[in-house]
């Protein structure tokens, strides 16, 4: 993710980070600009159409379809936040959940191979779910643990929670916590589980095909219909104008497609490597 002083205007105007949108556009910008001034080339050089044509009223389909456009984006756009941020508030709660398992851990426990169990997995949960949702390959090394088999399972936080809980019900069996205990830890533990079952959730339930392809093809049409009823206010100058448009309507799709998966490793998705990093150390603060 990236991190910026909202307040630097001048640094977002003028700097071009790697996640613009303006470098991904740059070669279909390129590509509307030559459509864009054929059409002016052709209408004005060419066909020699007058101002009094037929043509010159197209621009009242784009007044009519303005409307709708914006509509459209402003739904997409709030709709691919809604899932960033849901995704931000799912990793919140991961943190806060693993502060009071190891809070618990911390006073409940006196065996120092018990503390030292659950100081490694807590955070461990949290890095491993870091990478399930990226799809990443899980190393058995990182868990640091002989505790987790190698055998290789396909749900790998599923495999930590379940390590988890057969901890704790071993430590009740050994009368080392008590039944009390057990059910308080038992509601963390679970809680883990329905935070893993959200980000699956937001993971693989993408904005609909229909919809996502049904917004692409209108900007798409809408833009190169622009260039014929406009050239006649504007001349040559339609090509600036009508780039620009296509500019400022491609980027609002792109910023939803990008931040609707926020589990991804695109510059503005949630930082939840840094946030697993974190927790690792909150929880080594809490368990000594």
């Amino acid at each position: 993710m990236i991190s910026y002083n909202p307040k630097e205007w001048f640094s977002f105007i003028f700097n071009f980070h790697r996640g613009d949108t303006f470098r991904k556009l740059l070669g279909a910008m390129i590509g509307i600009g030559l459509y864009s001034g054929g059409v002016a080339y052709l209408e004005l050089e060419y066909w020699k159409l007058s101002s009094g044509s037929h043509v010159k009223n197209i621009t009242i389909m784009h007044s009519m379809l303005g409307f709708v456009i914006s509509l459209l984006l402003v739904f997409r756009t709030n709709t691919a936040y809604d899932r960033w941020w849901e995704g931000r508030k799912i990793w919140g709660s991961l943190v806060n959940n693993s502060r009071n398992l190891a809070l618990k851990m911390a006073v409940m426990l006196d065996d120092k191979d018990d503390k030292d169990f659950f100081k490694k997995m807590i955070p461990a949960y949290a890095s491993v779910l870091n990478l399930h949702l990226k799809r990443e390959a899980i190393s058995h090394e990182l868990f640091d643990t002989n505790e987790i088999s190698k055998d290789h399972y396909k749900h790998k936080p599923n495999q930590i929670a379940k390590t988890m809980m057969q901890k704790i019900n071993k430590l009740y069996l050994e009368k080392k916590i008590s039944g009390d205990q057990l059910i308080v830890l038992n509601s963390e533990i679970q809680s883990f589980t329905e935070i893993c079952g959200a980000c699956e959730r937001i993971k693989n339930t993408p904005i609909p095909y229909s919809y996502s392809a049904f917004i692409k093809k209108f900007i798409f049409m809408y833009v190169l219909t622009l260039p014929f009823g406009y050239v006649f206010q504007l001349g040559y100058y339609v090509i600036p104008v009508v780039v620009f448009i296509f500019y400022v309507l491609a980027s609002l799709e792109l910023i939803a497609e990008e931040i609707e998966d926020p589990f991804g490793n695109d510059p503005n998705d949630l930082p939840t490597q840094k946030i697993a990093e974190n927790i690792k150390k909150n929880v080594e603060e809490l368990i000594y």
